[in-house]
């Protein structure tokens, strides 16, 4: 079993580089009990997996799951409201994920974080 590169950025949320499918069924062994994605399918091409893949395996694992695909340089108001309605309503600790980690981050300071 692998560990999770996880920061911790807020009390329950934590960020993570790019997550594979298998990834989360180590989540939910962690404790998480959400799952949020923050990168967008291709963002780096065909190798990246797909939110497809993993919703399916965070699903099978028990866990919330939630798409928000960001753009890596800029976060409208908009997504920034999104996410932090998504912080509000999805069970916690919640584990959020984008291509380093850094744009999660962004995200849940920029919406108020906990």
């Amino acid at each position: 079993m692998t560990q999770l590169p996880l920061r911790a950025v807020a009390p329950d949320v934590c960020v993570a580089p790019q997550l594979s499918p298998e990834a989360m069924a180590e989540a939910a062994r962690a404790g998480f009990r959400s799952v949020i994605n923050n990168r967008p399918d291709f963002e780096h091409g065909p190798d990246q997996p797909t939110n497809a893949a993993i919703e399916a395996a965070a699903r099978a694992a028990g866990l919330e799951y939630r798409f928000l695909p960001v753009n890596g340089m800029y976060q409208s108001p908009e997504e920034i409201a999104a996410f932090g309605a998504l912080l509000r309503e999805l069970p916690r600790p919640i584990l959020a994920f984008c291509r380093s980690g850094a744009r999660s981050a962004r995200l849940v300071q920029a919406s108020g974080g906990a």
